[in-house]
C-alpha cells in the first residue's frame, strides 16, 4: 500500500522522536518470521520500554539524520527492524539477543550507543550492561562497604574482651 507524502512525513518525524531520546539503538533483519512472532516481539517490546518500528530504510535514514544513531544508515539495507532503547541502555540488545534465540529467522545486523556502530556479534556487550536498578544496586554495595568492614572491625573488639574475660572465667573454675 502506497504511503502519501503526510504519512511519511508523520512517520519520520516518530522515527526521529524515539531515535534522539533513545539511549541505544539495534537494527534487525526480520524476514522470515511470521505475523504471530512479530505481534509477540512487539509485545515484548512494549513491556520492556524498547520502541520498535519496521520502517522502510529510506524513511528510517531521513529520520535518524542529526541524531546519534545517524551512523547507522549504511547498515539500513533489506529489510529492517529498528529497535531504541528508551530507559535503560541495554534493553533492546536484550530483547533481540532473546528473541533471536527462540526464532532463528531474526537477524541483527547492528547495534549502536553513543554514536558509534558496533557489529553484531557485539551484542551480548550491550545486552550484558545493567539496568538502572541493578546499576544502583551496585553502586550502594560499593559505598557501603566500608562502612560494613568498620561496624565488623569495631564490634570485634568488645567481642573479643568478652571471649577472653570468659576463658579467664572458665580457667578459674577448673582450677577450684
Amino acid at each position: 500500500m502506497a504511503l502519501g507524502l503526510e504519512d511519511k512525513k508523520a512517520i519520520v518525524a516518530e522515527v526521529s522522536e524515539a531515535a534522539q531520546s533513545a539511549l541505544s539503538a539495534v537494527i534487525a533483519d526480520y524476514r522470515g518470521l511470521t505475523v504471530g512472532q512479530m505481534t509477540e516481539l512487539r509485545k515484548q517490546a512494549r513491556d520492556g520500554g524498547v520502541y520498535l518500528k519496521v520502517v522502510r530504510n529510506t524513511l528510517a535514514r531521513r529520520a535518524v539524520e542529526g541524531t546519534d544513531f545517524e551512523c547507522l544508515q549504511d547498515v539500513l539495507v533489506g529489510p529492517t527492524v529498528l529497535a531504541f532503547s528508551q530507559e535503560d541502555p541495554g534493553a533492546a540488545a536484550r530483547l533481540m539477543k532473546d528473541f533471536a534465540k527462540e526464532n532463528k529467522e531474526l537477524e541483527v545486523k547492528a547495534l549502536s550507543i553513543s554514536g558509534q556502530v558496533l557489529g553484531a556479534e557485539q551484542i551480548d556487550v550491550l545486552a550484558k550492561m545493567p539496568t538502572l536498578d541493578q546499576a544502583r544496586a551496585m553502586l550502594m554495595s560499593v559505598m557501603i562497604a566500608p562502612v560494613t568492614k568498620l561496624a565488623r572491625t569495631l564490634n570485634e573488639f568488645p567481642a573479643s574482651i568478652t571471649r577472653v574475660v570468659a576463658a579467664v572465667a572458665d580457667e578459674k573454675k577448673k582450677a577450684a
